[in-house]
């Protein structure tokens, strides 16, 4: 399954973070002010004047890997984050991201290939997830007469792979999305953290009426 990005909703637009620059001045807003708008956010966007942007936010529920997860988590600034959790539920829904990239790639190690059966990696790493998911629900219900319910669920995860998924809700403000952006949508991060950051950005701009159009132009993230 591949991981996946909603837009549940949206607060703001350009004329909300022009008006919050606004405050120490005048909100009043005429034909003639709005005209202005663009302009002074790519003002406020080059010179690091970025706390208007902060009076907006953006509501993401997602889908992804566990390893996406921590870097949802890590270096974040200014973001709301929830995440669907094991110590309190049986993930019943044994949910894999498969990389699209690995396959058709062979296994080159002939005592793996003869150990499991499989000669390519993206065989591999179905076989292992899907026997990684059952050992976790058969340890779930072995060890919960013994070791209680709630120790059971947090421990019986151990067999959970990194590319097991769950469902996350994320909100950002625009300050903090724009953060974001650019340090998971670099050629330097890991392809499917990239990939979350691309979708996320494709919905904002498909807002209807986009309403942050001349925000996004002030970040240069069209």
């Amino acid at each position: 399954m591949n991981n996946t990005v909603e837009l549940l909703g949206h607060y703001g637009s350009d004329e909300v973070h022009a008006l919050s620059a606004w405050t120490s001045t005048s909100r009043d807003l005429d034909e003639q002010k709005k005209e202005r708008i663009p302009a002074l956010l790519k003002i406020l966007a080059e010179n690091g004047h970025e706390t208007p942007f902060e009076k907006s936010s953006l509501h993401f529920p997602v889908n992804v890997d566990q390893a996406t997860h921590i870097h949802l988590l890590k270096h974040r600034i200014g973001v709301s984050v929830n995440g669907e959790s094991a110590r309190y539920k049986e993930l019943k829904e044994d949910k894999m991201y498969l990389p699209d990239d690995w396959d058709g790639i062979e296994i080159t190690d002939k005592y793996v290939k003869q150990e499991y059966g499989l000669d390519r990696w993206d065989s591999m790493i179905h076989m292992f997830s899907t026997m990684s998911n059952n050992l976790y629900h058969q340890c779930l219900a072995d060890l919960t007469p013994v070791l209680g319910r709630k120790r059971a669920k947090e421990s019986a995860r151990f067999f959970k792979t990194m590319n097991s998924q769950i469902t996350m809700d994320i909100m950002f403000n625009f300050r903090s999305f724009n953060h974001f952006y650019n340090l998971r949508a670099s050629d330097h991060a890991q392809v499917e953290v990239r990939d979350v950051a691309n979708q996320m950005l494709g919905l904002v701009k498909r807002i209807e009426g986009n309403p942050f159009e001349h925000t996004l132009k002030a970040f240069k993230l069209t």
